[in-house]
């Protein structure tokens, strides 16, 4: 029998499965179980659950597309995630949706596929060209969780004319790696999507190749993403000194020098 008089220790806190988990789940992992002729079994899918042949084939296609955009604006919803990041994150995820429902194959999938790299690269390259370039949007989400006085001294420096011209070359790199992204997203899907649209080979190829450019694309994002930001901290060093970084409001000073 326990003392009453010793406290009760908490129970330990569970283990939460990280974001970034469920991201991989329900935008890579389910929609790949989807696509794929024998999950459930040696010739048994979920197409041949769906209704079988080239119906159950499209609409197996057509959930495993729209998954991962359910995924994204639920999670947005859930969150009330309203920042300018998210949004477009659910933008492009209603893009993809719609784009789902445009059956083609051969090099229109291999584009169509690739449609949301397009579109973001063109949106940021034609965003340098304003008083706003686009990639300043990522830099903002940063300074969410900064006090009051912190985040007005970021947006200040983000305003200055010096700081201004590194965040437009960050948005210009940040376009161009999308760009790029699009390429290479397209070729590999012109090289290996060769069956036709509906069929179980199709939906097999297409599969294969969301496992293949998961991590290729992934570094080229990310790298795209590293080389704006350097763009900007150059901007900021020459600008306020060596010792400056945007990351860090409190290395930036009150008054621009």
């Amino acid at each position: 029998m326990s003392d009453p008089a010793v406290p009760t220790p908490p129970a330990p806190k569970k283990a939460r499965v990280p974001k970034t988990v469920w991201d991989l789940v329900f935008t890579l992992l389910i929609p790949i179980l989807i696509l794929s002729p024998n999950v459930l079994g040696d010739g048994i899918g979920v197409a041949s659950v769906l209704g079988g042949g080239k119906t159950g084939n499209v609409r197996a296609y057509l959930l495993a597309a729209l998954i991962p955009v359910a995924y994204v604006l639920w999670d947005i919803l859930k969150n009330r995630n309203v920042s300018p990041v998210a949004l477009i994150g659910g933008a492009g995820a209603i893009v993809s949706g719609a784009l789902a429902f445009w059956y083609v194959d051969g090099v229109l999938y291999a584009i169509k596929d690739s449609a949301r790299m397009y579109l973001t690269g063109l949106l940021f390259l034609i965003s340098a060209a304003t008083s706003v370039p686009l990639f300043r949007v990522f830099l903002d989400a940063t300074t969410i969780g900064e006090s009051p006085e912190a985040r007005a001294t970021t947006q200040r420096v983000l305003r200055d004319p010096a700081v201004h011209r590194g965040l437009v070359q960050g948005t210009v790199v940040f376009a161009v790696m999308e760009l790029i992204q699009g390429v290479i997203n397209s070729f590999v899907n012109f090289q290996r999507v060769t069956a036709s649209f509906g069929s179980d080979d199709f939906n097999t190829q297409v599969a294969q190749v969301n496992a293949l450019m998961r991590l290729p694309g992934l570094v080229l994002s990310l790298a795209g993403v590293f080389v704006a930001i350097w763009f900007v901290q150059r901007a900021v060093k020459t600008r306020y000194g060596a010792q400056a970084s945007i990351f860090e409001p409190a290395k930036l000073p009150g008054r621009a020098p």
